[in-house]
């Protein structure tokens, strides 16, 4: 008795479609997502059906269908994600650099630190963009006597070189952390030094 349900459509794979699924498969660093997708296109070739690649794969059969016809209809590209609902970023890393480094190494006139006010004025940003960056970067122009930051010009410039070696480090490389010593006191204390306590 034939199967009911609706006929899908041949799914034919070209030689270099099946050569970067696979590779979609074994390299490492694809996200696993994308590995999903593409375990289940290259299944869906061998005309397997879709409830027994659902089975092998344990997903569901909905899940096999909608990516096998988002395959069939838009070929690899129907297998990365779609763009997120929502505007569009409107401010660029240049100006969210020149908020940071202005907050840290900028006084305003008249006043001990930044609001976000003041500084959106100087920007020319809404008061809740200067917020936002705020928010994402940490900073805390009220809380400021805790935290020192080097007057180094290059400071910038150095951090994104120690960061990047700890995110993405280049192949046989060796990084060294050095500290400064216990023994060591710095010469500015940032804390108030703690009043001795009984015993």
């Amino acid at each position: 008795m034939p199967k009911l349900g609706r006929p899908k459509s041949p799914l034919i794979l070209a030689d270099e479609e099946r050569a970067v699924l696979l590779r979609y498969v074994r390299r490492g660093k694809t996200a696993q997502r994308l590995v999903l997708r593409a375990r289940i296109v290259l299944a869906c070739a061998k005309r397997v059906d879709n409830d027994v690649v659902a089975t092998m794969l344990r997903v569901s059969p909905q899940t096999v269908g909608k990516w096998r016809a988002r395959f069939v209809a838009e070929r690899l590209d129907g297998l990365l994600d779609a763009p997120r609902p929502g505007a569009p970023r409107q401010i660029g890393d240049d100006k969210v650099e020149e908020i940071v480094t202005t907050t840290l190494n900028v006084m305003p006139r008249g006043a001990s630190r930044w609001s976000t006010r003041d500084l959106a004025k100087r920007a020319g940003l809404s008061h809740m963009s200067v917020a936002r960056i705020w928010r994402a970067f940490g900073l805390k122009p009220h809380r400021s006597e805790t935290f020192q930051l080097s007057s180094d010009p290059e400071f910038i410039e150095k951090v994104r070189d120690v960061v990047g070696l700890y995110m993405d480090p280049p192949t046989n490389a060796v990084v060294l952390s050095v500290d400064e010593k216990a023994q060591i006191q710095a010469l500015n204390r940032t804390q108030p030094i703690l009043p001795m306590r009984p015993g």
